[in-house]
């Protein structure tokens, strides 16, 4: 049982709701085993799922998460990845995708 008080209570929550937003399964260990990363899988997309446990008026996104998630991806043999945030006060999810990945959704992918 998670404290409900800890860090993994309010990601595990986060994760569950994406993969069921998006369709997709939520990942073993929150992608700590050596075969399976990222928070979330679909069929074409890899989502690393950071949440804030209390409400934020900001979140810093950092560098290293987007490049390991676009690694993990291409490891995984997933076409797109994704990092997404909310800012712990049950409100809106924002997804984080590249340049790339922005401009293809626009024309349809």
């Amino acid at each position: 049982m998670l404290n409900k008080n800890s860090t993994r209570y309010f990601s595990n929550l986060q994760e569950k709701e994406v993969a069921k937003k998006v369709g997709g399964s939520q990942t073993p260990n929150s992608g700590a085993t050596k075969f399976i990363k990222g928070d979330v899988q679909t069929e074409n997309w890899l989502i690393e799922c950071k949440t804030a446990m209390s409400p934020k008026s900001s979140f810093s996104i950092k560098k290293k998460w987007l490049e390991k998630n676009r690694q993990e991806a291409f490891a995984e043999g997933k076409d797109y990845n994704a990092l997404v945030f909310d800012f712990g006060d049950g409100g809106k999810r924002y997804y984080i995708v590249d340049e790339a990945t922005f401009v293809a959704a626009m024309n349809g992918l």
